[in-house]
């Protein structure tokens, strides 16, 4: 083997390992729709006329508020390490795309967010009933955490929100990701617009930014999108 046919095999093998730094986005996205979704943490209480007593604290789990935490936090370093990866590897490539430079500042803006919502999740989990310093307030500070974790680990969302529709606009009018990913891209932004508008909810952002940004980064990581070959 020649060594220009050596340097070839090696380039290319290093290009193939660049390429998957957006499973770092796909795993932020995954474990920020867990301890999001399935992690809320409220299956017992009633959706409505809530009475902030406390019974409802000693049947909330505290197990579930720390998991959501400790899942919350990863997402945010992952989230971290994608946008300094899309700083590094994209921004260079596509000087002139103000989208491609939103991207990072979204999903840096989520890291921030999530990290106050996730954080008061764990407090809760903390202090609540069962918890490790769960003799630390009463009922009326418990209240005060209850009612920020109500879209707490949800409004932090709506970064990623905005890198979404940058994704869209780079794929269906730049053409340097792939098309079927600016399509999906387009799917969070107006679900979030639509609902917030709509209905006055700010945390709607929470329910499919973080299944976007799983399958986007899949998409990205073994797709054909310009910005990852």
């Amino acid at each position: 083997m020649s060594q220009t046919h050596l340097l070839d095999n090696q380039t290319d093998a290093a290009s193939d390992r660049r390429s998957r730094w957006p499973l770092y986005g796909a795993a932020a996205g995954l474990l920020g729709f867990v301890a999001t979704m399935p992690l809320d943490g409220r299956d017992n209480v009633p959706t409505e006329n809530v009475k902030l007593t406390h019974d409802l604290f000693v049947d909330l789990n505290p197990a579930v508020y720390r998991a959501s935490m400790i899942l919350g936090y990863i997402a945010v370093a992952l989230l971290l390490v994608t946008a300094a990866n899309w700083r590094r590897r994209v921004e260079n490539r596509l000087p002139g795309s103000t989208a491609a430079h939103l991207v990072p500042l979204g999903l840096v803006a989520s890291a921030a967010g999530l990290t106050y919502g996730f954080g008061w999740k764990g407090a809760l989990g903390n202090y609540m009933p069962g918890g490790m310093e769960d003799s630390y307030f009463d009922d009326q500070g418990l209240a005060v955490y209850f009612m920020l974790n109500d879209f707490g680990s949800f409004i932090g969302w709506l970064g990623v929100v905005v890198a979404a529709g940058a994704v869209a606009w780079m794929g269906l009018r730049e053409r340097t990701v792939s098309r079927w990913i600016g399509v999906i891209s387009v799917l969070p932004v107006i679900q979030t617009a639509a609902m917030v508008a709509g209905l006055g909810v700010p945390g709607v952002q929470g329910l499919l930014a973080g299944i976007w940004l799983f399958v986007a980064g899949l998409g990205l990581a073994f797709g054909r999108s310009t910005i990852t070959r």
